[in-house]
């Protein structure tokens, strides 16, 4: 038996027909006659010396052989495709597709987006908002920032600046409760966004950081911070604020921070890519103006003191 790989046309109309279990619906997408699907499927099978499909009556099916090749030949052309498409990728100086959380790309992206546009109006932008975890290679996608304490090896990562919590709230607010103890007594609302992180930070938490234990329970929940800071910012309440979501609103003075301490979080953003394409024009551009962003609000964590939480 010979270890020669057969005829990328006779795996390719292999792939198809066993995907659809139809030689007429393989032929059909591959846009050949089902006669044309046919010989290849025989020219493969006569290269293996064994059938790959049992034909019946009105329907085809796996044989053990076809089902050994199956799986490998979709993961391949998949890989393949992929390939493709970083290799086109590659040759596009003007379009950057980003996929990041709906909170950050509605809470730091999408303010700042006029200054990138202005900086670099060549550049097409595309956000995907979503917190799948995106493959970067197969789904086109060319940089991902995600939230997260740990990274991935595979790619290009950079992590952003230091993540911290602290109540946040509106200025009319924080002047009805003045010292760590009234805030006991204010409006709390919690965001259980970062509930996933392995040292959860939270009101208890940092209440107990500050010296004035409290376990608040009662409280609007909210999924989602960037709806849990809509809220903080329409006066609903106080809200265990994360850096990169509120710091805009707090350097513009939307939001205070009554009491100058933070939790640290143990996680970051990171801004992803895949290996080597870091340097490609769009990407580099895209990376360089996060960093100068982060850097005009970093006077605020450097006013902070910035605290493990005290179960960890």
């Amino acid at each position: 038996m010979s270890s020669r790989l057969p005829p990328l046309t006779a795996l390719r109309a292999f792939d198809a027909a066993a995907r659809h279990m139809s030689f007429a619906q393989a032929a059909a997408e591959l846009n050949v006659t089902p006669a044309a699907l046919s010989f290849q499927i025989k020219s493969l099978e006569a290269h293996l010396g064994a059938p790959l499909f049992r034909r019946l009556n009105r329907a085809v099916e796996l044989t053990e052989a076809g089902k050994a090749l199956s799986t490998g030949a979709a993961e391949g052309f998949q890989t393949l495709a992929g390939a493709w498409r970083a290799a086109q990728r590659t040759q596009d100086t003007q379009t950057l597709t980003v996929t990041a959380g709906p909170a950050f790309t509605a809470k730091w992206l999408a303010p700042r987006l006029y200054e990138f546009a202005q900086a670099h109006p060549k550049v097409e932008l595309r956000f995907a908002a979503s917190l799948t975890l995106a493959d970067l290679t197969r789904d086109n996608i060319d940089v991902a920032i995600r939230f997260s304490d740990s990274t991935s090896p595979d790619l290009y990562s950079l992590p952003l600046a230091e993540e911290w919590v602290m109540p946040v709230m509106t200025p009319a607010l924080a002047a009805q409760y003045p010292t760590v103890e009234s805030l006991h007594n204010a409006p709390l609302l919690f965001d259980e966004s970062i509930s996933f992180l392995k040292v959860p930070v939270d009101w208890s938490d940092w209440f107990n950081a500050m010296g004035a234990p409290f376990n608040p329970k009662l409280g609007p929940r909210f999924s989602q911070s960037d709806h849990a800071i809509d809220a903080a910012l329409a006066g609903v309440g106080a809200v265990m604020g994360r850096r990169a979501l509120v710091i805009k609103d707090l350097a513009e003075g939307r939001l205070v921070a009554p009491f100058p301490t933070a939790l640290a979080t143990g996680a970051r953003f990171s801004f992803l890519c895949v290996k080597g394409m870091e340097t490609r024009q769009q990407i580099a551009a895209f990376r360089d103006w996060i960093l100068e962003e982060i850097k005009k609000t970093a006077q605020i964590t450097e006013n902070l003191t910035i605290l493990e939480p005290s179960h960890s």
